[in-house]
Order: C-alpha cells, then structure tokens, then sequence
C-alpha cells in the first residue's frame, strides 16, 4: 500500500504488478508452490481493491448467502446448509472498510447515527448491514446473492416449487390483469418468484417498479422504469420512501406498478393503486399464510393513518385479487404452498377461496415429496373475459380437477 500512488488513478495492472514483486522478495530463499503463490497474489489484489476474504465467496456460484458475525466469524448458506467458513478479516476496521465501500458503491450511508441500512451489490445482491455497537459482538452483514441466470417459471417447475398447470394458471391471470400478492417467510424466494410471474406481462405495457432495494430483474418489457429509495443523508435529510415514489409513480401513466416489498404504511398507497385504474399491479410481503399476510396488511395500513378496520379491509378486498404463497420446506427447497382468490369484503371480513394447495405425501433421505392440488375453481370471471382467456382458464381447471 505504501508503494501506490495515492495521487493519480491507478490501473489493476499495476497493483498486481506490485504485488507479484513484493511476492518475488518473499519468496527470495525459499520454495512457494505457484498455487500457493497464485492465491496469495489473489487475496492482496482483493484486499486492496475488491472486498477482501468475501470476494472469493462471491464469485463462487454455488454459495447462496453469506453472514458475517463480526470481523471473526463469516457463515455461508451453500447447497442449503449452513457452514462456518473459518475465514477472517484482518481486524474490525478492515470490516468496517469494506462495509463503507459496499454502501458507498449503493449511493449508501452507514455511520454512528444511521447504524443499518439495506443496500446492493453491482450484481443485485441484496445487503443487510447493522454496525457495531448496535451488533453487539461486531459490525454484521448479511448478503443475500442473486444467480447470474435469471430464472423462468420453467425453471421453478424444474426445481418442483409448483407444477405445470398451476403456472399457467398464473400466467393467465398474470396476462389478464389479475392485481397478485406474493407472500412467504424469509428465504422463501418471494422475489425470484415475483420476478417470473412479471416475465408474463405484455411486452407493449410501460411498468414501473418500486424497490428499497433493486433486485428484480425485468428483462421482456422495453417501457420499463425502475425506481430505488433513498436514505436520508448526514442531516437526517432527502429521504425517500416507498410510499413517496408510489405517489409519483401514478402521475407516471404506468400500466402495471410492481412493489418489490411493502413492509410498512406505504402498504395503503399500494392498495390505492391497485384500486385506481392500475390492474395487473404485483407486489409481495413477509407472512406465514395468506390469511396471516390480511392480517399484517391491515397492521400496516394502521402504521400510517388512522381508518376504521372496515375501511382498510374493504380496500384490501377490492386491491387484491390473488394471494399466492410460497414456503421454504424443512429439505431446503422453496414450494407454492397455496393459491388463494380474494372474493371481497362480506360481513365484516375479508372472504377467501383457496384454489390451489401443496400438500405433503411424504418425504425421504434429504427430500420432501408432495402434490399440488386443486381445492377450487376461480369464481371471479370478469377479467378472463374481458381479456379473453375465460375458456382457456377453465380447460385449464378441467384438466388439474382429472389429475387429481
């Protein structure tokens, strides 16, 4: 570090050419194997100019999350099972270091007064950062990776998370303008699955999404806007919300708005969205079921105004057309575990019609086996005909109701 030019930009090639000589000199008098030198060239370049010991799990496709408990102590979710990696940063201020530089990269802050942030990596990695001492033991990050490929519905039902007909049943009611709520517990694949469903919007529709964090990622639809929050800066100032850029959106002519997640009041102006000429509007929400996700969606409308509970459920059961909800099951694979409609507000509730469930038949060595049922047929016709898909919806119907 001594030996750059803190005064001019520096090229990569000239950092590894000043390691390959700081090597060169250590080496002088002994034997290093090449592989041994290769690695140590690999880990000081990442030191300096990427993020240090995290930079190789990175790279690595196969690792799905990585949980950094202090400078001492990093996790990594590979293959579904959680391990300890035994590797280490320098010391806490080099954590520190590198933390800086993933949110700075994010259009970030993280300090002393706003000590947690979410942020991304270049990727679409999703990052959670909580500083010392507010983590008690040590700054923590918690990354969340994205694979390169960005998956299909096809590819779901290769993996078993839901079956053929169930996904075409989606991608009509997808194409038909169907308003559909994702929800499903932490690492249940909310958004991945909410990015395949988005993969059956026309491609002639102008979409705008809506993210703390942009992650999806919409690659059939040319009129697209992504739109990101902010945090406030050093002054407690310019701070945007969800709830905001849903406001601005509206006066953007979208078609469709996608929420990537509603977590608190802004959950009213996704409501009021869906309800003001915006059909075919996507969003998801941590819960355990679809009733649980009516339950925390009243609680967070409340957040943010005062309304009498009738109001918030009328509005809930005319924005919501479709809840489906996904589960990560105890073998690590991640299952649409029901398809409910939303039928409306009818004697002071919300009233459900579950179509579609996962139900288990067993499990084996390290596998769960099960079946996707139909338990209903979709009685709320109107959007089918009128965007012409009500015969091939019920073909559909017809065709899961002979396999089961």
């Amino acid at each position: 570090m001594e030996q750059i030019d803190v005064t001019r930009e520096v090229s990569n090639e000239e950092i590894y050419a000043l390691i390959d000589q700081a090597v060169i000199r250590m080496a002088a008098g002994r034997y290093i194997p090449l592989s041994v030198r290769e690695k140590l060239r690999r880990d000081v370049f990442n030191g300096i100019r990427k993020l240090d010991v995290l930079q190789d799990l990175l790279d690595d496709p196969s690792v799905t999350e990585i949980m950094i408990n202090g400078y001492d102590r990093i996790f990594i979710e590979k293959d579904g099972r959680l391990t300890e990696t035994g590797l280490a940063f320098q010391s806490p201020q080099k954590l520190d270091d590198v933390i800086q530089q993933i949110v700075s990269g994010a259009n970030r802050v993280v300090n002393e007064s706003t000590p947690i942030v979410d942020a991304r990596l270049p990727d679409g990695s999703r990052v959670n950062v909580v500083l010392s001492p507010i983590a008690i033991d040590g700054s923590t990050v918690t990354i969340r990776k994205f694979p390169e490929k960005v998956y299909t519905m096809e590819n779901l039902i290769s993996f078993g998370s839901l079956d053929d007909g169930m996904a075409k049943r989606l991608s009509i009611l997808v194409k038909s303008r169907y308003n559909i709520f994702v929800s499903g517990g932490t690492g249940s694949g909310k958004t991945t699955f909410l990015n395949c469903l988005a993969q059956y919007i026309p491609s002639h529709e102008r979409i705008i999404t809506i993210e703390d964090s942009a992650e999806l990622k919409i690659t059939t639809i040319p009129n697209l806007i992504r739109m990101e929050t902010r945090n406030s800066n050093l002054e407690g100032k310019g701070a945007i919300s969800i709830g905001e850029l849903i406001r601005a959106c509206l006066r953007m002519r979208p078609d469709r708005i996608i929420v990537g997640e509603v977590r608190g009041e802004e959950a009213l102006y996704m409501l009021q969205a869906m309800n003001t000429g915006h059909d075919g509007s996507l969003s998801t929400g941590h819960a355990n079921s679809a009733k649980d996700m009516l339950s925390r969606l009243e609680t967070m409308v409340l957040m943010g105004v005062d309304m009498p509970l009738t109001a918030i459920r009328q509005q809930i059961g005319s924005a919501i057309d479709i809840f489906v909800h996904l589960g990560r099951m105890r073998d690590n694979s991640r299952k649409v575990m029901s398809v409910t409609e939303v039928l409306g507000y009818q004697d002071e509730q919300i009233r459900l019609n579950p179509l579609c469930e996962f139900v288990e038949s067993g499990s084996g060595r390290g596998t769960l086996a099960g079946v996707f049922l139909q338990t209903g047929k979709l009685r709320h016709r109107e959007k089918l005909a009128r965007a012409g898909y009500e015969k091939e919806y019920e073909e559909l119907e017809e065709m899961s109701a002979e396999d089961d």
